[in-house]
């Protein structure tokens, strides 16, 4: 076993000597994009499918979201999707169906580089996810990335000592109190973007299944300008295309446009229309 280790760690050594041997975290293009302020143009993936995926990620989006939160998803069925979006033009990001520290640390292991946890109420509950997205000093993740894709199977020399700085926290404000809260939580070093679930706001509102309510709406528009102001990435679904432009016009700068269900959906609803047309001729 002691000769194993040393053979791999030779082996390491000789591909340093090889151009583009990775030697730190690789860069993460959207957390960059973000920090300039540059909008991000997405779509939610919920399909659970890396067939899906591998289309959607060289259909022209920015970036997409794997959901694991209301979507059929599990770790396994993630990496797929993850691997083909990665092999594209867009940027990967997952969303975890709780903002638990083993679930961050697997997910950050299998090589994700950009979260977004959902159901954030507190600056305490921020804190605690910046920790788990940062190794120790600063943070808690459990040092074994060697073992998976994030290090690219332990390919990548440095990467403990440089992946904090690439990875990517978007954390999702969806309730009455995530928005009372939400100025304590933009002060939390370490948190990159706040994105406002629209659907949850609503229904703790009191307008379960209307997003667009003016009272709604107003809750939203504000904490996006807030978000903004405060120098942090706003962040936000919405499929109403002229609140989008205001989304936009407010400072967002990662918009999710459209979601792979419904669009998938609607497609096939309108074939099987025009088919029957045929029929009925």
């Amino acid at each position: 076993m002691v000769s194993a280790f040393f053979a791999f760690g030779y082996f390491r050594l000789i591909l340093q000597f090889f151009p583009g041997y990775p030697m730190s975290a690789p860069h993460n293009p959207f957390k960059a994009a973000l920090q300039a302020g540059k909008p991000q143009l997405g779509c939610w993936l919920g399909l659970a499918d890396s067939y899906i995926s591998e289309i959607s990620a060289h259909a022209g989006f920015d970036w997409l979201l794997i959901d694991g939160e209301h979507a059929p998803n599990d770790l396994r069925s993630i990496l797929p999707q993850l691997k083909t979006i990665e092999a594209g033009p867009s940027h990967p990001v997952v969303r975890l169906p709780a903002g638990e520290t083993w679930m961050i640390k697997q997910i950050l292991d299998i090589g994700t580089q950009t979260i977004m946890v959902p159901m954030v109420h507190s600056a305490e509950d921020a804190v605690r996810l910046v920790k788990a997205v940062r190794y120790p000093p600063q943070g808690i993740r459990g040092v074994g990335a060697a073992l998976g894709r994030a290090t690219r199977f332990n390919m990548i020399e440095n990467y403990e000592a440089t992946a904090n700085e690439e990875i990517c926290l978007l954390v999702q404000v969806e309730s009455q109190a995530g928005i009372s809260a939400l100025d304590e939580i933009l002060g939390v070093d370490g948190v990159d973007g706040v994105f406002i679930g629209p659907a949850d706001l609503a229904a703790d509102m009191g307008h379960l299944g209307n997003s667009m309510h003016p009272d709604v709406i107003a809750v939203i528009t504000d904490a996006l300008s807030r978000i903004a102001a405060a120098g942090k990435a706003a962040g936000i679904i919405t499929l109403d295309r002229e609140f989008q432009k205001t989304c936009l016009d407010l400072g967002t700068t990662f918009l999710a446009t459209d979601v792979d269900v419904f669009l998938f959906g609607s497609a096939m609803r309108q074939a099987a229309a025009r088919a029957k047309r045929l029929a009925d001729g």
